[in-house]
């Protein structure tokens, strides 16, 4: 990853590793230590970075979208404990480390996804930000994460389950379950650097076609990768008899869909930002992931 990368990452992390002080001798605090167990797991904070990103890229400060960048990966956090439940994918690995249920319990695992989300908006509407801003970064993360968004693909993703999606079934499925946070991520990101309307725009087509990508890289590595290396089960798609990308595409076509997408998304912010030389080489840099 390009060095510039790693100071946004560490950015978002010194200020994720913030969340929730003073909660460790409150009644509840078994709930706040199953948010951070999952908050503070690790990754890559690829959502995050793009927050802070498109706000340095746009021309703004990107420690002013710190707010933006630790609510999308509460959002995120909150999406990836309910994913692996037993009433869900079932998962009991994620980023190396024992899932939330398999640690706290169901209950427990449920209430701290749901934490997590609440608290997402509260981090964008407690922060400084102006009021207009605060209220379009809200509404941007609702909108991934509402009937839109995460949930309407997690129910299609859960409908889906052992039938044969098509095309546009499985498109559409991706694009809300993991497109529209991605999307969310840079439009919030270009909210706060002051973007004007046809930079919002770039921002929310950039993060849509990087996530559609990412998704389609996803379903490989689940094939093609291994626990090691994802941190978390490899097979499971085929084990939940789910469509993938893998399954109807094939890996070349894969790998052609994936480069022409990326290729769209450079395309996009390329000529509309002051900076989007960051933006452009991150885009190449997930299209090859590994992990």
């Amino acid at each position: 990853m390009p060095s510039l990368y790693e100071e946004y990452r560490s950015m978002a992390e010194a200020e994720i590793q913030k969340a929730f002080p003073g909660h460790s001798g409150m009644p509840q605090r078994r709930l706040v230590e199953a948010m951070r167990y999952s908050l503070l797991a690790g990754g890559k904070r690829i959502r995050p970075v793009l927050v802070l990103a498109f706000c340095d890229a746009t021309g703004g400060c990107p420690e002013k979208a710190l707010p933006a960048a630790v609510a999308v990966e509460m959002l995120h956090t909150y999406s990836l404990i309910h994913d692996d439940l037993p009433c869900m994918d079932n998962d009991d690995l994620r980023r190396g480390k024992p899932t939330n249920h398999v640690v706290y319990g169901e209950f427990t695992a449920i209430l701290a996804g749901d934490a997590l989300q609440a608290e997402a908006f509260g981090t964008i509407l407690r922060s400084s930000l102006s009021a207009e801003v605060r209220a379009e970064c809200a509404e941007a993360l609702a909108n991934a994460a509402g009937i839109d968004g995460i949930c309407g693909g997690q129910q299609l993703d859960m409908e889906g389950n052992g039938k044969t999606l098509n095309e546009q079934q499985l498109i559409e499925l991706q694009s809300r379950k993991t497109g529209s946070l991605l999307a969310a991520a840079c439009l919030m990101g270009a909210i706060v650097g002051g973007a004007s309307n046809k930079q919002k725009e770039a921002a929310s087509a950039f993060g849509s076609a990087l996530g559609a990508a990412f998704q389609i890289r996803d379903d490989m590595l689940d094939e093609l990768s291994t626990t090691g290396e994802l941190g978390k089960p490899v097979g499971s798609d085929r084990r939940g008899e789910k469509t993938t990308f893998m399954s109807l595409y094939g890996r070349d076509e894969c790998l052609r869909r994936i480069a022409a997408l990326t290729e769209y998304a450079k395309k996009t912010v390329s000529g509309i930002f002051p900076s989007p030389q960051f933006l452009m080489d991150f885009a190449d840099e997930l299209s090859i992931r590994r992990s």
